[in-house]
């Protein structure tokens, strides 16, 4: 699914298409940066893009379910409940 499709169907607006995409393809280099994580990663989008933290947490895992998909599982075991 096309990202900015996925965010819209998560919920999480944006205005400037182009600047949005470029934010969400730069999430799978930032997790391989040493040192980071998911949470600094979310936090990061959180201040770079002025979102709640909630909607930058939906941010990230839309970004790397479209760009790094095999990054998510690893990244989010343990982190979902039913």
């Amino acid at each position: 699914m096309h990202f900015l499709a996925a965010l819209t169907n998560a919920g999480v607006s944006y205005i400037q298409p182009v600047s949005t995409t470029a934010a969400g393809q730069s999430v799978c280099p930032m997790l391989f940066e040493p040192g980071e994580s998911f949470d600094s990663v979310v936090s990061e989008m959180a201040a770079r893009r002025g979102m709640s933290e909630k909607t930058a947490g939906v941010f990230t895992i839309v970004a790397i379910a479209t760009y790094c998909p095999a990054v998510l599982t690893p990244l989010l075991n343990g982190r979902l409940q039913a």
